[in-house]
């Protein structure tokens, strides 16, 4: 089966994003693009799923941070869970936000690229083409967290520990975690211990604003 791009020359594109202005600001500079052509637009992810099945777009350009019902990474999720034909439509980040947990997400959730809204219009021109391809594309400084990451991984979060992390950023106590997980407080301290371990921190505030910064809790 051949795919939209094959029959038309040109590369099909859906763009996801909950701002409206922001949204007509892309579509109107992709209308200079060359080889590439907006076929739908979405404002929330629901609509992203269903123009991305109907239309089988060579490529989603996809926001993060969708306001109201599923994110970008849920949407992520669904669209290349059911990407038809096999290999597409290819999901492209393109966000305000680089956290390690970010960028993770959304890789494991099946983006093919990942670009920061400060990008170039001839980059992301050639990202999307790259795309189409099923090629990776990267901005430069999510390339460079990707690969300090990759030099020096941190160990990830049990989701015991990702449990105690959400207690403390309601601003309980031991006493009062241990009472809401069914564990022992001496559990509690123990989890603690490894969590700010892995966080690279020291106190209970610390742990909390560092999971915050890294998007490990709401």
């Amino acid at each position: 089966m051949s795919t939209p791009s094959e029959v038309s020359g040109r590369v099909w594109i859906v763009v996801c994003d909950d701002h409206v202005v922001v949204r007509a600001g892309v579509l109107a500079l992709l209308g200079s693009a060359p080889g590439i052509e907006v076929v739908g637009e979405a404002g929330t992810g629901e609509e992203a799923v269903t123009l991305a099945a109907g239309l089988v777009p060579d490529v989603v350009l996809m926001d993060l941070q969708l306001g109201a019902g599923i994110d970008g990474v849920e949407t992520t999720r669904r669209i290349t869970s059911a990407a038809v034909p096999p290999g597409g439509p290819h999901v492209l980040v393109l966000t305000t936000y680089d956290t390690d947990a970010d960028i993770t997400r959304a890789v494991e959730a099946g983006a093919t690229g990942y670009l920061l809204k400060a990008v170039r219009p001839d980059e992301l021109f050639d990202a999307i083409h790259a795309a189409a391809q099923g090629r990776t594309a990267l901005s430069p400084p999510v390339a460079s967290r990707v690969m300090a990451r990759m030099r020096s991984p941190r160990p990830s979060l049990t989701p015991r520990e990702l449990d105690i992390l959400g207690q403390l950023a309601h601003g309980l106590g031991n006493r009062d975690i241990a009472r809401a997980l069914f564990i022992s407080e001496a559990t509690v301290k123990t989890h603690l211990g490894r969590i700010y371990s892995k966080l690279g921190v020291e106190t209970r505030a610390g742990a909390v604003a560092t999971a915050k910064e890294q998007r490990l809790i709401p």
